[in-house]
């Protein structure tokens, strides 16, 4: 049976300097997030503020 409360999502890989991945990282774990959901978070928040998404 498909489970219906999963939202399919869309892989992005990218390079970044290791000193940024681990000052991301403790961002993140100090938001209680995972990395993914603080990137997903701020990209949303700027394309919101640049007028890119509705909300």
């Amino acid at each position: 049976m498909p489970d219906i409360n999963r939202t399919k999502t869309a892989q992005l890989n990218i390079r970044i300097k290791p000193e940024l991945k681990a000052v991301a990282d403790k961002a993140a774990s100090d938001d209680h997030r995972s990395l993914t959901s603080l990137i997903e978070k701020l990209l949303t928040d700027y394309l919101r503020e640049k007028g890119y998404l509705d909300g």
